[in-house]
């Protein structure tokens, strides 16, 4: 890249492109698009999300030793906020197909040749950044109740939580956390993905933008958290085989609620 440019744009300037007031209406109308989507080139996404239910599958026989038992949770919450990052090529399906282009799986990994890849993977180690401070969280509040000697099995474990006073503070407190985590992760990427995909404005716009509209629709926003929360949950069951559609209708939903939020 002969102009590499990670936090600014080529020109070395931060933009601050113009953020919008939607209302559930425009959440309402991107989840629709996100499906209207899905439904018109399902054959090109499914080799994309198809990793997402291995990784899950991967991550639960992983945590079903005993050992890992205390990071179950947070791992299946956390796995949420890598995913505007994932969900990358859906973005460009969307938009291909919103100009009224042709969209193959190759246009979805074309992305590796943007010119805002090194800002695109600067934000999305931000995001991972945050799920790796999750995980240590989890395993630090686990530590702190019950020592660092991890359960003896399932049942063990299952007792501990939910039978005594730790296993309480643990979800009290474990669920407060994760909740900061879950807002910091929705503020920094509701848009900042599909706006670098979309200008190469620089990761610190991108991110700057992000929690402006966040800022600017706290309601909205907190709604679509909530309703990405609920179906992450839903294509969960059983064994993650509901993300197949799941996730790829939430990541062109995405794309759809990035065009109402930021102002072209």
């Amino acid at each position: 890249m002969s102009h590499f440019h990670v936090l600014a744009d080529a020109k070395g300037a931060v933009p601050h492109p113009e953020v919008r007031r939607i209302s559930l209406s425009d959440l309402a109308d991107a989840l629709r698009a996100g499906i209207d989507d899905f439904v018109a080139m399902p054959s090109h996404i499914i080799f994309i999300i198809i990793v997402y239910p291995l990784v899950g599958v991967v991550l639960a026989a992983w945590t079903s030793s005993a050992s890992a038992l205390p990071l179950i949770f947070p791992l299946a919450s956390g796995f949420a906020l890598i995913g505007p990052f994932a969900a990358i090529g859906l973005y460009e399906i969307s938009r291909r197909r919103e100009l009224n282009q042709e969209a193959t799986w190759r246009d979805a990994l074309g992305v590796r040749n943007s010119p805002a890849l090194p800002a695109i993977a600067w934000v999305g180690a931000v995001m991972v950044g945050i799920f790796i401070a999750w995980m240590l969280v989890a395993q630090g509040l686990y530590v702190w109740l019950f020592g660092p000697t991890p359960p003896g099995s399932i049942t063990e474990f299952a007792t501990n939580v939910f039978y005594t006073a730790e296993g309480r503070t643990l979800m009290v407190v474990g669920n407060l956390a994760g909740f900061v985590f879950a807002v910091a992760a929705l503020c920094t990427g509701v848009v900042a993905f599909p706006l670098l995909l979309d200008r190469d404005v620089g990761a610190w716009a991108a991110i700057t933008t992000s929690w402006r509209a966040a800022l600017a629709n706290p309601f909205e926003i907190a709604v679509w958290g909530l309703i990405v929360a609920a179906l992450l949950v839903i294509g969960s069951l059983p064994v993650f085989a509901g993300l197949i559609i799941v996730l790829p209708v939430l990541g062109h939903a995405t794309w759809h609620l990035y065009r109402k939020l930021v102002a072209a």
